[in-house]
């Protein structure tokens, strides 16, 4: 099978499109022939050794960790699912052919392959930062970098619960955060002062990781009310760092309750064949996305 992977950590050089052997599925796992898999920025940070102090991985290796697709092996002790389900769900090295899932659901009524596979890891992600910072109906969340994925499930989330955002983004994504029901503003010179016109922040989100921790603990007041998923100094000044996954099955789980009410839709911004993982890659990097970008098999 194809399978994008890399032996050494760098630049988006290193990716190559290899065949490589079929994976199986174990006991509690499903394989799927991958229709589609989704392009999250850890994926760039571990092929540049980010994240080796902080979860280490030996090389060579794959690439990905959420895909789509149609189950065509089922593991031992693995009950209501069957051969031929579409799917979604969390695994490993997911650029790929074929891939084994840990956590899987049925992929709700009228969602492409392509729109399932950005879900997984930004549901997981956008509900264990609002857990983790705290923030409660009828409080305000401002969420700095708001238009990508977890941004635009956080959102999401937030209105579904009844909590007020506001959101931080780029000029061209102000009406896309407006459409998502937050209060938008655009970041860069003066950003924290046009936030504090939009009103009492309560709690704050840096998804971004642009250098914004020291004014997000100043809008709150309180550094223990601050959460990054993207800057690794944000302990610095007290925050939190939030890099421990919560539970892949409940996020599937939400995703498919929110999806099939109308109450969550990220659109998919850019999508990208498997010998297009380097650019997909870049374009991840460079940030300003609109939702999602995705690898289609």
């Amino acid at each position: 099978m194809k399978k994008v992977s890399f032996a050494e950590f760098g630049g988006p050089d290193v990716l190559r499109l290899i065949d490589a052997e079929e994976p199986h599925a174990g006991p509690g796992q499903v394989r799927i022939a991958v229709r589609a898999a989704g392009v999250n920025p850890v994926d760039w940070r571990i092929r540049e050794g980010q994240m080796q102090e902080i979860s280490p991985i030996e090389l060579p290796t794959g690439v990905g960790q959420d895909a789509s697709g149609v189950v065509d092996e089922i593991g031992e002790g693995v009950e209501g699912v069957e051969i031929g389900d579409h799917v979604f769900g969390g695994g490993s090295s997911t650029y790929a052919e074929f891939a084994v899932l840990s956590a899987w659901a049925r992929m709700p009524e009228g969602l492409t392959f392509e729109e399932a596979a950005g879900y997984p890891s930004v549901m997981e992600t956008a509900l264990r930062v609002i857990r983790e910072v705290g923030v409660r109906p009828g409080q305000t969340l401002l969420v700095s970098g708001a238009s990508g994925g977890v941004g635009s499930a956080v959102l999401q989330i937030a209105r579904d619960r009844g909590i007020t955002v506001i959101g931080t983004a780029g000029a061209g994504n102000q009406d896309y955060l407006r459409g998502l029901g937050a209060l938008a503003t655009t970041y860069g010179e003066g950003w924290a002062e046009r936030v504090r016109r939009l009103g009492r922040v309560d709690a704050a989100l840096d998804l971004a990781g642009s250098g914004v921790i020291r004014e997000l603990v100043e809008l709150t007041g309180d550094p223990r009310k601050v959460v990054s998923i993207a800057d690794l100094g944000a302990p610095e000044f007290g925050a939190r760092f939030s890099n421990v996954a919560g539970s892949m099955t409940e996020a599937l789980a939400e995703a498919a309750r929110l999806i099939s009410r109308g109450r969550l839709r990220i659109p998919v911004a850019k999508s990208y064949t498997l010998a297009g993982a380097a650019a997909a890659h870049i374009d991840s990097r460079a940030g300003h996305t609109r939702g999602r970008r995705v690898v289609v098999v």
